[in-house]
């Protein structure tokens, strides 16, 4: 079951909540009882199970147009 942050405007605590990915925009109530609360975005990391590391492919060079290289010649 996903997990959900919220963060309470009346107190200013940060709390989580497992519920169903079909109540996740359901309103929810921080720990000491207020209403009023505000989802938060949160991220999460992926595991590869793969045996080699995943290297980062490098960066394009520019190719052509404006600024690209190709004006200058």
């Amino acid at each position: 079951m996903p997990s959900y942050s919220y963060r309470c405007r009346s107190c200013g605590d940060t709390f989580e909540m497992n519920r169903p990915m079909a109540e996740s925009s359901a309103p929810a109530s921080c720990p000491s009882g207020h209403a009023d609360t505000v989802k938060l975005l949160t991220t999460f990391g992926t595991v590869s199970r793969g045996g080699a590391a995943a290297t980062p492919s490098p960066p394009s060079a520019p190719s052509g147009g404006c600024c690209g290289g190709g004006c200058c010649a």
